[in-house]
């Protein structure tokens, strides 16, 4: 109720896949998890579900893989949860899902700018993109990979939240400072 009364987000529960025998939701992907792949599960854990598992295999083997573990693929090719037109599969679970709210739309933006190779539509997707790609070359282990770059979306979602409009503004460039 807190949540509602704050003007929050409200998840839309339609298109939320089956839970597992555990209660948690299973997700699927690519292996080597870059932009799309890192967001979506930060988006997952933190608005949807916090339990929520995530497999990343080779892209051969992700409908293979969704069937035989009753998992949900995300960010492949001809299926549900993945790009859609000039956006990215991180809109896509935004729509869906019914989280339009400022901040996620904010993120939303960079997250596109970074994912889809038009780092023009917010100045941060080409930081985004960068750290992403540090990431993917500092962990050969995807999951410890998605756990350490998870508080780098919670960063980039506390900045769209609050901190957008804050700049900083030291050393001072002022005369006789």
């Amino acid at each position: 109720m807190a949540w509602r009364k704050a003007g929050e987000p409200l998840l839309r529960t339609d298109n939320l896949p089956a839970h597992d025998d555990k209660g948690r939701t299973v997700w699927v992907t690519r292996l080597r998890p870059k932009v799309d792949r890192i967001a979506c599960p930060w988006l997952i854990r933190r608005f949807i579900d916090p339990n929520a598992v995530f497999l990343f295999v080779p892209p051969s083997e992700v409908t293979a893989v969704a069937e035989r573990f009753s998992a949900t693929p995300f960010d492949i090719e001809n299926v549900f949860w993945s790009h859609r037109g000039d956006t990215c599969t991180f809109d896509t679970m935004l729509e869906e899902f019914g989280l339009r709210s400022e901040p996620l739309l904010r993120l939303a933006k960079i997250v596109r700018g970074a994912d889809t190779a038009r780092p023009d539509l917010a100045p941060q997707s080409a930081g985004l993109l960068a750290a992403s790609l540090g990431y993917s070359r500092m962990y050969r282990d995807d999951l410890a990979q998605l756990e350490a770059a998870m508080g780098l979306y919670d960063a980039f979602y506390r900045w769209c939240r609050d901190a957008a409009g804050e700049t900083h503004n030291w050393p001072s460039n002022k005369p006789g400072a």
